[in-house]
């Protein structure tokens, strides 16, 4: 089986998994282009930024897991309609924010296109010379 066929395989069972652990969302944050790590607030919270802006926050110590997401404000309201595991994002503005349920009642496939969101977001909002410099050229 080729690698293409191997990902392939595993993304189309991810779509219908229910599982995403901490480990796996922060794989999937730090395969993201230009993303760093770190722990400006303490140690039992990971935050995931991108040119120097948050995108994500994974707590270390809840159970259940949960992880605050930048989300559009319409889609925000919509995703917490939708999913009782997604409300407001906790100590985060919340029209923008969203804190999420890992692992619990979310599809694999709607987390991973939150974090997408999330990261396209602040990605967009940043400033055109500094979009430019990570991304190596100009809009």
């Amino acid at each position: 089986m080729t690698v293409a066929r191997i990902k392939s395989a595993t993304l189309i069972e991810r779509r219908y998994s229910l599982r995403m652990d901490l480990e796996e969302f922060r794989e999937y944050c730090l395969n993201k282009p230009h993303v760093t790590e770190g722990t400006p607030f303490g140690e039992t919270v990971l935050v995931f930024k991108v040119g120097g802006k948050m995108f994500a926050l994974a707590s270390l110590d809840e159970i259940p897991t949960t992880a605050n997401l930048k989300c559009d404000p319409d889609l925000a309201l919509e995703l917490r309609d939708r999913y009782e595991q997604v409300r407001p994002g906790y100590h985060m503005n919340k029209k923008h924010w969203n804190t999420v349920e890992l692992g619990r009642g979310i599809p694999d496939a709607e987390l991973l296109k939150m974090i997408d969101h999330s990261y396209d977001l602040v990605l967009k909002g940043l400033p055109k010379a500094k979009r430019a410099q990570l991304i190596g050229r100009g809009d």
